[in-house]
């Protein structure tokens, strides 16, 4: 049991006899949010990234999950940055991983921007 409250009730369950499982599942769920991408060329979607923190891989990978068809580039400010200081994975490395096409700012191929 992870609360107090949980235990008082599981206490309860018990006195009174009633048959319970305790987290028993898992249940997904979704919180809708919307990406705004920094720059769109043609088709293709360019989201510019300096720090790249935990919070904008998460939203990435969702976006991608969500909108598979979407051809999301990342243009980086520093592609060879790591993501922590803990970790040996740089932004490009994730994401190439993830499936993300990526570049340095100072270097976009000129075929994304036809």
């Amino acid at each position: 049991m992870r609360s107090g409250l949980e235990i008082q009730v599981a206490e309860l369950l018990d006195e009174l006899k009633i048959d319970y499982e305790y987290e028993p599942d898992k249940v997904n769920y979704v919180i809708e949010a919307r990406y705004i991408p920094d720059f769109k060329v043609g088709d293709v979607y360019l989201e510019a990234k300096g720090f790249f923190k935990p919070s904008d891989r998460r939203k990435m990978l969702a976006v991608k999950k969500c909108n598979p068809d979407l051809d999301i580039r990342l243009v980086f400010q520093a592609p060879y940055n790591k993501i922590s200081k803990r970790s040996k994975t740089t932004y490009a490395k994730w994401a190439e991983k993830h499936g993300f096409p990526w570049c340095a700012y100072y270097a976009i191929p000129i075929n994304w921007l036809r």
